[in-house]
């Protein structure tokens, strides 16, 4: 069992990554001539997450999103304590980028974007934003069962998880931001201090995370559940009569 300690900083370091960079591209995308536009924003996003989630899935499990510790939490594939240890790891590691990108990307540029701080399009209500990411949410945890949770899953790290974000913001990335982690949203929101609809960033990405996670662990995983809870009864049975 990895120590609690050790599971906060990976995912302190791994959030940092996500959201620093994540954001940076947005920023970098502000300036006149860069040209990284959305296809580069979700690029440097993809990369950023597929990196962070391989480089901590061995010690944390690489979940770098507190949608994605309340799906798994929901489904008992991790206990609560280590799941508040995990989503404050990730709030700390978002706080940090967000001051980092103060400290190093001139006011003037950055405030326009809010630092990167996701924000409803026009024409968009609450409700709908918040239906939006909990779709796009739903998508990315299934990434993360599907690839990672999954004892059948392909050893491709967090690549899965990386490229489905991508796609989630070449998507939806106009619409909402496609933040779909709230750690993501909470970062540049402290820096810039754009609180807008920023509880939407939370209400639908762990709407969406929780149901992913009850039709995969109930449904779609359900053989690898039933001989997850008979090894347990198994191990409890010997425990006993030892």
């Amino acid at each position: 069992m990895i120590p609690l300690h050790r599971r906060f900083v990976a995912e302190l370091i791994g959030t940092f990554a996500l959201v620093f960079f994540g954001c940076a591209s947005v920023i970098a995308n502000a300036y006149p001539g860069t040209g990284v536009g959305l296809t580069g924003v979700a690029i440097a996003h993809a990369l950023a997450l597929s990196i962070g989630v391989t480089i901590t899935m061995g010690i944390s499990g690489g979940h770098l999103n507190p949608a994605v510790t309340a799906g798994l939490a929901a489904v008992r594939r991790i206990d609560l304590r280590t799941a508040g240890v995990h989503i404050a790891a990730q709030l700390v590691g978002a706080a940090l980028a967000g001051f980092a990108l103060r400290a190093f990307f001139p006011e003037a540029i950055a405030r326009v974007v809010g630092y990167g701080v996701p924000q409803l399009t026009l024409g968009l209500s609450s409700l709908q934003g918040v239906a939006l990411e909990a779709i796009l949410a739903f998508f990315l945890m299934s990434a993360v069962f599907g690839t990672c949770v999954a004892a059948s899953a392909p050893r491709i790290g967090g690549f899965g998880i990386g490229l489905t974000l991508g796609f989630l913001i070449l998507a939806a990335g106009p619409l909402t931001g496609a933040a779909v982690n709230p750690a993501r949203s909470f970062g540049p929101a402290l820096a810039s201090g754009t609180w807008t609809s920023h509880a939407l960033y939370w209400i639908g990405p762990v709407l969406g995370a929780v149901v992913a996670a009850l039709v995969w662990d109930r449904y779609l995983l359900r053989d690898e559940r039933v001989e997850r809870v008979e090894s347990r009864g198994t191990s409890a049975a010997r425990a006993t009569a030892g």
